[in-house]
């Protein structure tokens, strides 16, 4: 049980209401995330705001949800883990084998697995890596913009998982469980 009221569409008034509106709209549904979310339209509003320009960024789509199943496994949140799994093999294409294999940082495609390890230093030092770890990257094929893009696709996703994780937002998504480390 979410430890927050889900909002829902149909009862949302204002603000709240436009944005629900908006997911429901652009998604085809609106997940339990967003209904935590809209307690603060703010929050919403930014969530939004930060995933939609990423998605207009360099990094494909692919490539952005392996990085949050990385990121959801690394901070054992089954919401997101949930969610990006499906999202992952349905929307994505990713198979079950590289949607399991990104949970562990690893990929069968070369420049999705140079994302990744830089993705999983950057998860694992909190933002701390270290001058090899962007040397590294470089080499496996990463523009600047890109290691970029990296960065703020898991603090993106440490949001997500914060949010899921402190609410215990009720998993609306087959689900799926992270390992125990």
């Amino acid at each position: 049980m979410s430890r927050l009221p889900l909002i829902q569409p149909d009862t949302a008034t204002g603000k709240a209401a436009d944005l629900l509106a908006g997911v429901q709209k652009a998604l085809g549904v609106t997940p339990n995330m967003t209904k935590a979310m809209v307690n603060s339209p703010a929050v919403l509003e930014a969530y939004l705001g930060f995933s939609g320009a990423l998605g207009g960024g360099a990094l494909s789509a692919g490539i952005r949800e392996r990085i949050a199943l990385l990121v959801a496994e690394e901070n054992g949140c089954d919401y997101c883990l949930s969610a990006h799994s499906y999202i992952g093999a349905n929307i994505a294409k990713l198979d079950s084998a590289e949607i399991e294999a990104s949970r562990h940082g690893e990929s069968s495609d070369a420049k999705a697995a140079a994302v990744l390890a830089f993705a999983t230093s950057v998860v694992r030092t909190r933002g701390g890596v270290e001058e090899t770890d962007i040397k590294t990257a470089r080499a496996g094929g990463l523009t600047d913009g890109e290691i970029t893009e990296v960065i703020a696709n898991v603090a993106l996703n440490v949001f997500t998982n914060y949010l899921n994780k402190a609410v215990e937002t009720d998993i609306d998504w087959p689900v799926v469980r992270h390992h125990e480390h």
